[in-house]
Order: structure tokens, then C-alpha cells, then sequence
């Protein structure tokens, strides 16, 4: 039986926890990215995500509803996505743009009060900026300064 390798973006439930605690990144990645295990989601408004590929976890971001997104957005209506990762074993599959392209969709059936989706990528990220311009996300020339140096502000119309 041939592999069709279905992707498909779920709310975060305790069944993912032993895959995404075994997620690994690469030093070059995980200076831009958190991974899974170290991300702790308390605040009201902050949903982690899980990308399945056929059921399994390989990619993982969180989306936020809360003050954070004013940073980056006047759209009261935006929400902020951050800590885009994919474990390293199964980079190289495009499981980060099917995932990013399936957001879309997601936003409108999970999401449906949103039209707008922000984030920002290093600038020395270019394989993520490519990443998110191929999915839709638009640069409009704004730049923050980030923890590790200037940021790309970036968004997705819904």
C-alpha cells in the first residue's frame, strides 16, 4: 500500500507528548526556533498547534491570542504564530509547507472570529522566509529587532 502521506493540523493533546519531547533541531534551526519540550503554554490565548502526518507528529507551532500580537499587528483580529518546528528526522518531506498551506483552512474552521496571521522570521532565516513567502505569508517592509538580531515582520490574509 502506497504512502500518501496526509497532512493535517490538530489542537495539541497529551497523546503527542512523548513524540514531540523526542523532536531534535539541528544548532543552525534551533537558534530560531524553540522546540516543543521547552515551550510552555500557560497563558489563556496561547494554542499549540500539532502538523500529523498520517497521524504521527512531525511538525509543531503555537498560535497566540493575547497582547503579544499588538507587537506586530493592529488588526484585532491577527493572530501571532511562533515556534514553527519540524523535527529534523523528518525534514526534507515538505511536511512545513503542507502545513503552513493547510493553516489557511485551519484558521477558518478553528479559528473563524481571525482573518489574519502574523509572525516574525530572523533575517538570517532565509530558508524560513522562503518557506513563508511560498506559502502566502507577505513581507510589507516591517522590521522588529529580535533576541538574536533584526526580524522580518510577516502576514497571512485569510
Amino acid at each position: 500500500m502506497q504512502k500518501t502521506n496526509t497532512i493535517e493540523l490538530v489542537h495539541f493533546s497529551e497523546e503527542y507528548v512523548d513524540s514531540l519531547n523526542d523532536f531534535d533541531l539541528p544548532e543552525e534551526q534551533s537558534q530560531f526556533t524553540a522546540l516543543p519540550k521547552e515551550i510552555s503554554i500557560e497563558t489563556v490565548g496561547q494554542y499549540p498547534i500539532v502538523i500529523l502526518s498520517d497521524h504521527v507528529p512531525v511538525g509543531f507551532f503555537v498560535l497566540h491570542a493575547t497582547e503579544r500580537v499588538k507587537e506586530y499587528s493592529n488588526n484585532p483580529k491577527a493572530m501571532l504564530l511562533t515556534a514553527l518546528s519540524i523535527d529534523h528526522k523528518q525534514q526534507g518531506n515538505g511536511y512545513a509547507k503542507k502545513g503552513m498551506l493547510a493553516l489557511s483552512e485551519f484558521m477558518k474552521r478553528e479559528f473563524k472570529e481571525y482573518n489574519e496571521v502574523v509572525l516574525v522570521v530572523n533575517l538570517k532565516n532565509i530558508p524560513a522566509q522562503n518557506l513563508y513567502l511560498k506559502v502566502g505569508f507577505v513581507d510589507n517592509g516591517e522590521r522588529r529587532i529580535g533576541r538574536i538580531g533584526e526580524q522580518i515582520v510577516m502576514n497571512l490574509n485569510i
